[in-house]
């Protein structure tokens, strides 16, 4: 029992940070150790387990696909992301500073934390963190698109934002930005429980969710040390997208107002950035105490 509520609550933070636009569940999971376990247990949902299932051996169903262990971490996920949901909608609106602030210190210890994890840096490492931080920066200067509702697009959306949610370093919100839905989706249609907006999202995200489990499920087992410098570097180049003292460069199209940029700026030293620095501190030391608890269950599974 203890075990599932520690899952849950790793479940709750990987939510939280999926809401967050430029923050990724991926990378807490990657983070708070669970994120190798989390690919496998998906990618276990096969014809092997279907067999399993329909004939009625649900312990070996149970054991093959580590299914206590997903509907911890899922539960918590889907726990915040529906109450979190709402307190971010609040704090965007009314203190965007502070809460970025605090996101930004997430990131830059999650470049630390998870960068440490490669045990060699060689050039091919090297070369595969530099490609990862040209590759995020390039996406955060994209043009996001506008709204679209139909259903094959908000499919779309689920399965590129899941894929993006559980790959550390790349947010599945931001590309929610990018692909103009991340107010209909994660705000309006969550806050308003609209299930012809939520039904092909999360569609679209149970398909992709399977598919993408294997791939980098593969690539993580055959290039460990390449594939999380890559991501290292995702998480390093989606820092711009955090900067907590920025402005929207806002147009509008045929009658709708879109994102288009960002006007970047320097903080004045007044309290306002006393108290940022105090928040982007205090994600810096969250991060870190996670690191801190995913590093004694890691010795104490070894005993």
């Amino acid at each position: 029992m203890k075990e599932f509520i520690s899952l849950f609550f790793k479940g709750m933070a990987m939510g939280a940070a999926n809401v967050i636009p430029g923050v990724s569940g991926g990378t807490i999971a990657l983070i708070t150790g669970i994120f190798e376990r989390l690919i496998n247990a998906i990618k276990s949902f096969n014809l092997n387990a279907i067999k399993l299932l329909f004939s009625g051996k649900i312990k070996a169903f149970i054991e093959h696909t580590d299914l206590y262990f997903l509907i911890a971490i899922f539960g918590g996920v889907a726990a915040s992301i529906i109450s979190v949901a709402r307190l971010f909608d609040f704090l965007f609106e009314h203190y965007p500073v502070y809460i970025w602030s605090f996101f930004f210190g997430l990131i830059i210890a999650s470049v630390i934390f998870v960068g440490k994890t490669v045990e060699k840096w060689k050039i091919s490492v090297i070369i595969s963190f530099i490609i990862g931080v040209i590759a995020a920066v390039s996406i955060t200067l994209l043009t996001p698109a506008s709204e679209n509702d139909s259903f094959v697009y908000l499919m779309l959306c689920g399965v590129v934002a899941v894929c993006s949610m559980i790959l550390p370093g790349l947010s599945g919100s931001f590309v929610l930005i990018l692909m103009g839905n991340y107010q209909l989706v994660m705000i309006d249609a969550i806050n308003d429980m609209r299930v012809d907006i939520l039904l092909p999202v999360v569609l679209g995200s149970i398909g992709g969710l399977l598919g993408f489990s294997y791939i980098l499920s593969w690539v993580f087992k055959k290039f460990r040390d390449q594939t999380i410098s890559t991501l290292t570097g995702f998480i390093l180049g989606s820092l711009g997208i955090i900067w907590p003292w920025k402005e929207e460069i806002i147009k509008n199209f045929s009658g709708k107002d879109k994102v288009v940029g960002y006007d970047y700026q320097l903080p004045a030293m007044n309290l306002e950035f006393f108290i940022a620095l105090a928040l982007i501190i205090g994600g810096f030391v969250v991060i870190w105490l996670m690191e801190v608890q995913a590093s004694k269950s890691g010795k104490s599974e070894k005993k």
